[in-house]
């Protein structure tokens, strides 16, 4: 409905995420909707921002200064809900997402703050800093020489509290990826010293949430010294 009003706009991921995206904000998303940047939040970046009905429809429905007739407006000049998220215009939009592979960017950047700022501030049994980044990418994103580099870097620092969900479709706005887009990506992933967790049924609320609960556990494992890491849960569609 507001992507026709708007005459425009990208349904695919939105629909196809939704089920993953209830799983991740209902069951582990530490937020809150009356505080958007207290500081030790979850981070969530969703990095295909032309995705961006997914992320608006989260916020309103978990009690965002959202209202509905701001979706309605989605795409229309001023609103709150732009084609891709602007921070400073959307209440719980962490970064500005559209150019593809800069959110995944934004997210190991993200990380490594909390990293940075667990190791300064954290004492024993009193961790003032303690969350996770996650982060929703597709094809697009992972063409896109920029992420190469930092999924590089946030392997080679063992960065075990950024979580990825990679949207694999196999569709683009030109049409199916198969015809320029054949990397194996799981294997690329597994390179740069990433945990993956190979081919989730991303409409499978159970095994969503497994799947996400053993990602969080990675850091914990005793390779984690020798081998860094990240995580990537693999949602086949």
């Amino acid at each position: 409905m507001r992507y026709k009003k708007a005459n425009s706009g990208h349904p695919g991921a939105p629909m196809g995420m939704a089920d993953i995206a209830e799983v991740l904000w209902n069951d582990f998303l530490k937020h809150n909707p009356t505080d958007p940047t207290w500081y030790d939040r979850d981070r969530f970046i969703l990095s295909n921002g032309h995705a961006s009905m997914l992320l608006y429809s989260l916020l309103h429905l978990t009690g965002y200064d959202l209202p509905l007739e701001e979706l309605k407006n989605f795409r229309q000049l001023h609103s709150k809900t732009p084609g891709h998220p602007e921070i400073g215009y959307t209440p719980g939009v962490e970064t500005t997402t559209g150019p593809l592979g800069q959110g995944l960017a934004n997210a190991v950047g993200l990380a490594i703050a909390e990293r940075t700022l667990a190791a300064q501030f954290n004492q024993p049994d009193h961790e003032i800093v303690d969350h996770f980044t996650y982060v929703f990418m597709g094809d697009g994103c992972l063409m896109e020489g920029i992420s190469h580099e930092v999924c590089s870097l946030a392997g080679t620092l063992g960065l075990g509290k950024l979580i990825g969900f990679y949207d694999h479709n196999g569709i683009s706005i030109d049409g199916e990826t198969e015809g320029w887009f054949t990397d194996d990506t799981a294997k690329r992933f597994e390179a740069y010293h990433w945990h993956v967790i190979h081919e989730i049924d991303g409409h499978d609320p159970q095994a969503v949430k497994e799947a996400i609960l053993e990602a969080q556990s990675v850091k914990d494992k005793p390779s984690a010294d020798y081998l860094p890491y990240g995580d990537w849960l693999w949602f086949a569609e």
